[in-house]
């Protein structure tokens, strides 16, 4: 299958710092579709080190804002922020065949992102105010509700959801979704990532 293939199938992403292979197995393991690697400390070097324990696993791995490195890393695409690279920029860099994710906020560059050729799939968010993202203020459940009806390419809410809240943004029309902590912080990341997924299977349809 192609990345965008298995993109449309994807439920889960995982977003985390740099870990062990091991750890990153059983992530996957637990049912995670997407894995990306988003660490601002590293320079180049260290990027290219940590991507050798995210190559090889039954997931897409996707570089966080580094398009230049995404083949030396032998990464399925990148994702870029509102604040990084243009997708077209990124996209001229990473080629045709791979994909493309780009953040949003709010309705008018989720609706830019749906109809930028460049991209292939739109993550929606914060739902929550998280640290992970200090300082942006929630976009809610309301913009996750607009995605459901407005968004025609993958999408995935993204902020501050874990086992608990997940129903929130599934009974607002989202069947994908991306996690951090609520992965990277588990004691067992297998069984994070397991709760995680059954509690997304409980809507059959992916939009």
């Amino acid at each position: 299958m192609t990345p965008r293939e298995r993109l449309s199938t994807a439920r889960l992403y995982l977003v985390c710092p740099a870990r062990s292979r091991e750890w990153i197995a059983a992530a996957v393991r637990g049912g995670v579709d997407l894995i990306q690697l988003r660490d601002k400390t590293l320079d180049d070097a260290g990027v290219l080190e940590a991507a050798k324990a995210f190559v090889g696993h039954d997931a897409l791995f996707i570089l966080n804002d580094r398009p230049d490195l995404v083949e030396a890393c032998g990464a399925d695409g990148v994702h870029v922020g509102q604040d990084d690279e243009s997708p077209a920029a990124a996209r001229a860099l990473i080629g045709p065949d791979r994909i493309l994710g780009r953040s949003t906020h709010e309705p008018a560059q989720a609706a830019a992102a749906d109809a930028d050729p460049a991209v292939d799939y739109v993550a929606v968010g914060p739902v929550h105010a998280t640290p992970t993202k200090p300082g942006r203020p929630a976009a809610g459940l309301h913009y996750v509700a607009h995605a459901a009806d407005t968004v025609r390419k993958p999408w995935f809410a993204i902020g501050g959801l874990d086992a608990a809240n997940v129903h929130e943004v599934v009974e607002r029309g989202a069947t994908r979704i991306v996690v951090v902590r609520a992965i990277t912080e588990a004691e067992d990341p297998e069984a994070a990532a397991r709760e995680l997924r059954s509690a997304l299977e409980e809507t059959s349809i992916v939009r």
